[in-house]
């Protein structure tokens, strides 16, 4: 497309993800505009695009794409809804950025992998705006280096403040833990082929019938052993870090304090209270490199198959935390499109 047009996106879901990413395009992202939004909600849609000039609201996700001036499709509806939004993007060829899940089990990403295989050529950028950190994209430009021989185990640690009402144990993996298996992919350029879940006594913090904390363990198929601290009624604040053990040494990032202060006999600093805050550089640049991607014709980033390798490792994920025992990864063949 001419350089000089910014790329109108159809953005489906205005909902707390949705409504970010609009005010992401609208104001901070280059070379891009809103053009059209949809949401089951008229009302929230009509909200969403009020006051970006030529945006139209509708409430049927085809429509959005139809609509006028539209490129390219940014997915932010709950995950139940995507595969029908990712068939209708297909059916039109517009490229898309789906916010993660692709789809919530490992079936239906599947079927939209074969989809998307079927037509040849990538039109799908996943949304694991991890891989567009700075210090997850420095701890990969490390390990690729070999600088440390090679990585033997990751530590992960992922901690929220508190769950939201009706939280599960199954949404404690395909909701949260499924960050760190994309990042375990992504970081060891291996597949998952294995979880355990350790389950220890809950804390008091955490609702009823909530298994909380957990440890998470991955097995790949390079002989990689991963685990994932998740915490998700710390009540403290939001953290995540990764730390990598090498052969020759070791790596880990997220432990960033910001601003430290000595004042009053005390030194301290600030912990970020949620996942927008803590990775809003991320999303950022996650957004402008698809966009600049997706102006110049191609696709990058994470792909539909490294959404469905995510899908069924969660799925085994919570057969592992329903049976405690050890659960493998089952996947499909990897069609030639994503090799």
């Amino acid at each position: 497309m001419s350089t000089d047009t910014p790329l109108g996106i159809a953005v489906i879901g205005t909902g707390r993800m949705g409504a970010d990413h609009i005010r992401r395009l609208h104001t901070v992202t280059n070379g891009a505009r809103v053009a059209a939004v949809a949401d089951l909600d008229p009302d929230r849609a009509a909200h969403a695009a009020h006051g970006i000039d030529g945006c139209t609201a509708h409430t049927d996700p085809a429509a959005a794409m139809a609509a006028p001036g539209v490129d390219a499709v940014l997915v932010a509806s709950p995950g139940p809804a995507h595969e029908a939004a990712l068939t209708a993007a297909f059916a039109r060829g517009l490229p898309v950025l789906c916010e993660k899940p692709l789809t919530p089990d490992a079936a239906s990403a599947l079927r939209v992998v074969e989809a998307e295989a079927r037509l040849g050529r990538r039109l799908v950028q996943v949304g694991f705006m991890r891989r567009y950190d700075t210090g997850y994209l420095r701890l990969k430009e490390l390990l690729d280096s070999g600088a440390h021989g090679r990585t033997l185990m990751l530590h992960h640690r992922h901690r929220n403040p508190a769950t939201p009402p009706g939280f599960t144990d199954a949404m404690l993996i395909n909701d949260s833990v499924v960050h760190e298996i994309d990042v375990t992919r992504w970081l060891l350029g291996e597949e998952i082929t294995a979880v355990h879940v350790l389950r220890p006594t809950p804390s008091g913090a955490a609702p009823a019938g909530l298994g909380d904390p957990q440890l998470v363990l991955f097995e790949t198929t390079g002989g990689q052993i991963c685990d994932t601290e998740l915490f998700q009624n710390c009540g403290f604040g939001y953290q995540v870090a990764c730390e990598a053990v090498g052969e020759r040494g070791t790596a880990r990032t997220g432990d960033d304090h910001g601003l430290l202060v000595n004042a009053d006999g005390r030194w301290g600093g600030t912990i970020t209270p949620g996942y927008v805050e803590r990775f809003a550089d991320a999303y950022d640049r996650q957004v402008q490199r698809w966009v600049d991607a997706t102006r110049r014709g191609t696709v990058e980033g994470p792909s539909c198959w490294d959404g469905y390798a995510a899908a069924a490792a969660c799925e085994a994920g919570v057969r592992a935390q329903t049976t405690g025992a050890r659960a493998a990864v089952e996947l499909a063949g990897r069609p030639g499109l994503y090799r």
